[in-house]
């Protein structure tokens, strides 16, 4: 179990803030074939919100002391669903961690998107990519790295959640890992994903990637309910 794991790590690497890094659940705006970024009114939908149940449940024992979200409203509803079970706790919504400011590009549709010189830096070069009018990836990728360094600042020795996205949850993985900037599209982050980090003063260590077990466990969930119905019939 993921509470039991991450609490026996705490108790070994003390004066360690550990940081839950976790995608957003699903919706349907990725249907609509257009980059959403900051686009206001994209929530979850019936998966989604089933996502963020299963999430919510799965983290209700953790002793999270902080609960951080993007301020739109499908990081919102996801950080919501994981409060649902700490109601000690607020979901304070941070821009810093918000998504990437795509500038022109926000709304536009994919398939458009791909003919440009620019989709190609982005998807192999990303180091040297700028969305017109909006931010570069590697100001993206300092900007998320500035803003866990200034919560572990704020939370030492704290347990804390941060639901955000997946392309800034790579950039900071990357980060820690040393991996190099035009190499972070290789990590995988699922919808409803638990990426784990522990930052001290030190050496940072990466405890977990992509850990979708209480995902893996609805949908064993479903396909069970599916096999006895239909031993019913």
């Amino acid at each position: 179990m993921l509470s039991s794991c991450i609490i026996h790590i705490c108790l070994r690497q003390n004066f360690m803030t550990t940081i839950l890094l976790i995608r957003h659940a699903v919706n349907d705006f990725v249907k609509t074939g257009k980059l959403a970024g900051w686009t206001a009114g994209v929530h979850l939908n019936e998966e989604g919100r089933a996502q963020a149940q299963a999430l919510g449940k799965r983290l209700a024992e953790l002793p999270l002391a902080h609960i951080y979200a993007s301020p739109i409203e499908r990081t919102l509803e996801t950080a919501a669903a994981i409060a649902k079970h700490h109601p000690q706790l607020k979901v304070q919504a941070n821009a810093e961690i918000g998504e990437v400011l795509y500038g022109d590009w926000e709304g536009m549709a994919i398939k458009d998107l791909q003919r440009r010189k620019m989709w190609s830096v982005v998807q192999e070069y990303p180091s040297r990519a700028r969305f017109p009018n909006g931010e570069t990836m590697r100001a993206v990728q300092t900007r998320i790295v500035n803003a866990l360094e200034a919560l572990v600042r704020k939370h030492p020795d704290d347990m804390i959640a941060l639901v955000f996205h997946a392309d800034l949850i790579k950039m900071a993985l990357a980060h820690y890992l040393g991996m190099h900037l035009d190499v972070f599209q290789r990590i995988v982050i699922s919808p409803a994903s638990i990426s784990t980090l522990h930052l001290g003063h030190s050496r940072p260590y990466i405890i977990g990637m992509n850990d979708v077990a209480h995902l893996q466990a609805l949908m064993k969930k479903r396909m069970d309910a599916e096999k006895k119905a239909a031993r019913k019939k």
